[in-house]
Formats: structure tokens, sequence, C-alpha cells
């Protein structure tokens, strides 16, 4: 009996090891990875990704709520060129943690942002992208974030912590520990200041490839500072497993602009190694707000860009009647 209730407690931890350790996806790896967990199991992984703070989310304009201690954030060194090289690398998917497994650029110097409500100042450590599918940016957008249930071609995302912590371990060990600056990418004019970035994703086609560039302003791939006053602001978590809940998310409504060539250069970047899926539609679903509050910054009516971009054609064809 006792080495009956031994080999049942055995194949349990080995069960329990086995999802603790099982491998996440996305959804558009699952042709080639069918056994790893798409975004709908990730809870399988870690019980926090089903938990009531998760990100991203569908903001819905009609229920912001303006906070008047929303003014303009104050950034600290994101006009500075450092002299550091900044380190490029595809990380593609490990199946455990990573912050931001596809994509990355690893900061040398910490700018910082502070003000607009945070209540502490954070420092930036990497940034990263989400898209759909680069090819048709238009048609299969993958920003993570949505205005009224509208997607952008793509979602820019700068991490930050606490300044006074070391690493995103010890950031992630407080419950305020990292705040995230997101800004939607739309098709539209060439964009001279990402032509460094971009000229580099053939460098880095496959998992595990890096190279280094010359470093910029983080300024540079932002739209102006006197754009970026109208956010929203709301807590939420990472998009990727361990999907940790203490992410103090600012979504500017003024989007980066890139070309539709910039965006199709993404195509050329892979999940894995040579043959492997294409890397595309990195992006989680949004999930349920509950019953938290999306805040905005500006006390005018909420008419964000995305909406604003449906509404040309129809006033374009109204004109000409």
């Amino acid at each position: 009996m006792e080495l009956l209730l031994l080999a049942l407690l055995s194949l349990h931890i080995l069960k329990t090891e086995a999802v603790v350790g099982g491998h996440w996806c996305y959804r558009s790896q699952k042709c080639e990875l069918p056994q790893c967990e798409d975004p709908l199991q990730w809870h399988q992984i870690n019980r926090a990704c089903k938990g009531s703070k998760q990100s991203p989310v569908n903001i819905v304009t009609r229920n912001v709520v303006y906070d008047k201690s929303l003014k303009p954030l104050t950034f600290e060194g994101y006009d500075v060129k450092g002299s550091a090289k900044w380190d490029v690398e595809n990380n593609g998917h490990t199946g455990k943690y990573c912050p931001s497994c596809s994509f990355k650029v690893t900061l040398n110097t910490y700018p910082k942002v502070g003000g607009g409500g945070l209540g502490r100042k954070y420092k930036a450590v990497e940034f990263h992208l989400h898209w759909g599918v680069p090819g048709e940016p238009q048609s299969i957008p993958g920003s993570e974030h949505s205005i009224d249930g509208e997607k952008y071609p793509m979602e820019l995302h700068i991490v930050h912590i606490r300044e006074d912590v070391s690493d995103v371990t010890e950031a992630k060990k407080t419950p305020d520990g990292l705040a995230v600056l997101a800004f939607f990418v739309k098709a539209d004019e060439e964009n001279k200041n990402y032509a460094t970035l971009l000229s580099e994703l053939e460098n880095i086609k496959y998992k595990g490839q890096s190279a280094q560039i010359d470093p910029l302003p983080l300024s540079s791939l932002l739209p102006p500072e006197e754009d970026l006053g109208r956010y929203y602001r709301y807590e939420g978590s990472l998009t990727t497993p361990d999907c940790y809940e203490g992410v103090i998310w600012t979504i500017f409504e003024k989007p980066v602009e890139l070309s539709l060539p910039q965006l199709s250069q993404f195509s050329a970047l892979h999940f894995d190694g040579k043959n492997s899926t294409p890397m595309m539609e990195n992006f989680r679903p949004a999930q349920p707000l509950q019953d938290r509050k999306v805040l905005w910054s500006s006390a005018s009516i909420p008419l964000p860009t995305a909406k604003l971009l449906l509404l040309l054609p129809l006033l374009c064809s109204l004109s000409s009647l």
C-alpha cells in the first residue's frame, strides 16, 4: 500500500513538473508545435495568467475615467544618445519565462520616466514590438491593446523597472515593480529614425541570433514629446508568461508611424531556426477588464486615431457628394 501511494505521489510530482515546465507559444506556432500551450492555455503553465489584472485589454472609450492627476510624463535621458551599443536580439521563444519572447532591444543606458501619476520614477531597460502579419498589416493587425475593438498593425512596448531595483527579477517582488509605455504603430510615412534598427533584422533572422547597433536617443523612436500628453492608464500584467501582475500601463493615443515597406521588414524574422514558423501574430488576445478602471489623461471628448482612420474614407466620400 505504501509503495502504491509513493508511486502515485511520484506520478503527481512528475505531472506537476510537466505543467510548470510546459512550453507556451503564440497561436501562430501551433501548427509547428502542436503540443505547446497557446494563449488560451497559458494558465496551465502559470496560474497568474488567469489573474484578475491581466493584459492587454480593449479600451472602451465611453467607459474611461478622466483623472486630473494624469499630467504629461517627465522623460529623463530619453533625448540622450548613449555611448554603449544596443543589443538587438531574436530570442524567439524559449518555452519558459521571458518578458518579450520575439524581438527585443536591450538598453545599456537607463532613461527614466516619472510624473503622470506614476508615484515614483522608473528606468527603461528594454523595448520590443508585437505585430500581426507584417506583409498584411492592415488586414491582420497585431497590436496587443485595442481602442473600441480596433487594432493597429503593431505595438511598441518600452519596459521600465523601479529605479531603486537592479533588474526585472527584483522588480517583480513588488506590487508596482514595472511600468510599460505602449505606443501603437500605424502604416503611414517612412520613419527614417528606424532605419538603423530595421537594417539589422536580416542579421537576426533566427532564434539566438543577436547584433549590436549604435545607440539612438530613445525619443527619436517615439512621437514628439508635445504629442504625448494624451494617454490611458491602468493596472495590468506582462503579456507573456509568467503574466506577472504589477505592471503600470500607459498607452499613448499618438501612434508611431512606419511605412508599409518598413513594416514588411519584420517578415524576415522566424521564431526558431531555418525553415521554422515565421515570426508573426506574436500578440496576446485582449483579457477581461473585470472590475478595473481605465483612466484617461484628457478632459476633452476622446476620439482615438484608430477611429479617425476609419472615419476618413467616409468623410472623403461625403465631401464628393
